[in-house]
């Protein structure tokens, strides 16, 4: 990189005023039936603003590149969450977002210019666009990265946000970019992933990337296959180009909107047909036009913003031994000395105004202000200094995001459900504080149980990402007479932990009622306890070894429907819920 400017912290999509002005405009003429509701639907999307299953409120989904986000923009979101979202919290995605629900929509507009002031945008963060850009939480501070591909990936947002070509796409298209190879699982679900690599080229070493192309979860997942292993990075954006225009392009993809994302062309086509279609597309005379790259590059210098500690630094005193273990599971020296960052444990991914301006207060008081979400609805606070560690860390216990627990069982990671989504069929939340408390109660201390994931989805559609959990769930109901029970399907064996990505396999004939399902956990976890051949015996490696049946039998009396009595009414009600549960499932809006 050789410009010298420097970007605002956490800015990277511009904000356009009349954007949100137009935005006001379209959204009063709707109200006053001056707009079809297909129409302004589909602006809507493009502009982040979500349908809920709750009439007349919507979904606000901000963006945060990369995952990334500062101290003024913590404030920014605790301000809208504190004045236009009823239930006062807003939710971290596994997507690295933030959603704030129960949304009005005449004031929509006014809480979306607040988020402009602090730097925050939602635009294209819903419909068929180029969604998030999301990225390795660590990025810039890990020992094992090749390089920082933050600079780039923020290009990369610059480029493709309001870009003509990407706002009517077959489907959403979802990307990633890490300098790990380490991280290769994560990525491997993405539409597009970008590695850093460096060649050597005549002499000179060439900064550049690794290509995955066609990953996506939902109902059918598929893992994402090599699109090259290096592109210059001068190539980058055009490749990226050549990729997205084929898609846009895949008049096929449009006919099935269950069958339209990037990912069912190229593993229809294959690996090398679709690498000689992107090679096809490069030869085009759009290809000649090089992008940008030295504009478009989001440049924070985070190492040169270095302060002073302003406070005095506590010690431990009667809690070393829980501060240990929070060091242990929550906190990772960074590759410059003295460094580290702390990942600040969010209970359902849920923060409270109090909550984001107490992240705000502890990056101010002890690190550089910036910090960044991740896949696991955690948040990673970064530059802090290692005498200050345990001052952050009693900070956040006071907060009620210090657990010892992150990336680790207790962890457990949910979409919103039906809490709010029109696609939910179960109460995923609800489930997911049943099952985190469950797993808490069971004090579980096996080094190789303790790194297992739980994930949960409300609906098959796997926005909570349970195809590569160790056990992962999706909402179901089953039929008993004329009422429904909420019901889970189960999937084991998935993962995410190392360099490969595993896709979770779906237990047979296994439906259980949501009420069951955190002794379904527990049986499980302890059938595996009981049965590996020794200590060091994984559970997807046991899994491999013994089989489905296994767990089938064990949990074969918990999928047994009652019959609806005075009895086992709660059996017929949600987690979280107070009436008798009804399926109710709406028309999504992500594929209009």
């Amino acid at each position: 990189m050789t410009t010298s400017r420097t970007d605002t912290p956490g800015v990277v999509i511009p904000i356009w005023d009349d954007e949100l002005d137009d935005f006001e405009t379209e959204a009063t003429a709707f109200r006053e039936q001056q707009r079809e509701e297909v129409e302004f639907m589909l602006y809507r999307l493009r502009q982040g603003v979500y349908g809920q299953r709750q009439p007349d409120v919507h979904m606000n989904r901000i963006k945060l590149p990369m995952g990334g986000v500062t101290s003024d923009q913590l404030d920014g979101l605790a301000e809208v969450c504190e004045t236009f979202a009823p239930l006062g919290k807003g939710h971290i995605t596994t997507r690295q977002n933030i959603q704030v629900h129960f949304v009005p929509l005449d004031q929509m507009p006014d809480m979306l210019r607040v988020l402009g002031t602090v730097g925050l945008s939602s635009r294209e963060a819903c419909g068929n666009t180029v969604r998030n850009v999301t990225a390795d939480p660590w990025a810039g501070i890990s020992e094992d990265e090749v390089f920082d591909p933050t600079p780039y990936a923020g290009a990369f947002v610059r480029y493709w946000v309001r870009n003509s070509i990407t706002q009517l796409l077959p489907r959403k298209f979802k990307v990633y970019f890490t300098g790990r190879e380490a991280d290769s699982a994560i990525a491997a679900i993405h539409d597009l992933a970008f590695f850093s690599q460096v060649r050597v080229i005549d002499g000179k070493e060439v900064r550049g990337f690794r290509v995955m192309v066609g990953g996506g979860l939902s109902t059918m997942p598929k893992e994402a296959v090599t699109l090259t292993d290096f592109v210059p990075m001068s190539d980058f954006l055009t490749l990226s180009e050549a990729v997205i225009r084929i898609f846009n392009a895949a008049d096929e993809l449009r006919k099935n909107i269950l069958k339209a994302r990037l990912k069912f062309l190229v593993h229809r086509v294959g690996e090398e047909a679709f690498r000689e279609m992107v090679d096809e597309e490069l030869k085009k005379a759009w290809s000649a036009e090089t992008p940008p790259l030295e504009e478009l590059l989001y440049l924070d210098d985070e190492a040169s913003d270095a302060r002073d500690i302003a406070v005095e630094l506590p010690s431990p005193n009667g809690d070393a031994a829980r501060f240990e273990r929070f060091l242990a599971t929550n906190v990772r020296a960074q590759v410059q000395d003295g460094y580290s960052a702390v990942e600040a444990s969010i209970d359902q991914g849920d923060l409270t105004p109090e909550q984001f301006r107490g992240l705000a207060e502890i990056l101010r008081k002890y690190g550089r202000e910036r910090a960044r979400t991740t896949p696991q609805q955690n948040v990673v606070l970064r530059w802090i200094p290692n005498e200050a560690v345990y001052a952050v860390w009693k900070e956040l216990d006071e907060l009620g995001m210090g657990a010892p627990d992150a990336q680790e069982i207790e962890d457990v990671v949910s979409c919103p459900g039906t809490d709010s989504c029109k696609l939910g069929i179960t109460s995923s939340m609800g489930l997911n504080r049943a099952v985190q408390e469950r797993v808490r109660e069971m004090a579980i201390d096996d080094p190789l149980t303790r790194k297992m994931r739980i994930h949960m989805s409300g609906c098959p559609n796997s926005c909570g990402q349970h195809h590569i959990a160790d056990i992962g769930f999706h909402g179901a109901a089953i039929k008993v007479g004329n009422r429904q029970i909420p019901a889970y399907h189960m999937f084991v064996a998935g993962t995410y932990r190392t360099e490969e990505m595993r896709l979770g396999t779906l237990v047979p004939k296994v439906r259980i009622p949501a009420k069951r399902v955190p002794d379904a956990v527990e049986r499980v976890i302890d059938l595996y306890h009981a049965d590996r051949e020794d200590h060091q015996e994984l559970f997807s490696t046991w899994v491999d070894r013994v089989g489905l049946s296994p767990i089938q039998d064990t949990l074969n009396d918990l999928t047994l429907p009652p019959e609806f009595s005075a009895d086992t009414l709660p059996m017929f009600i949600d987690w979280d819920r107070q009436d008798i549960y009804i399926l109710q499932r709406g028309e999504g809006e992500c594929a209009v």
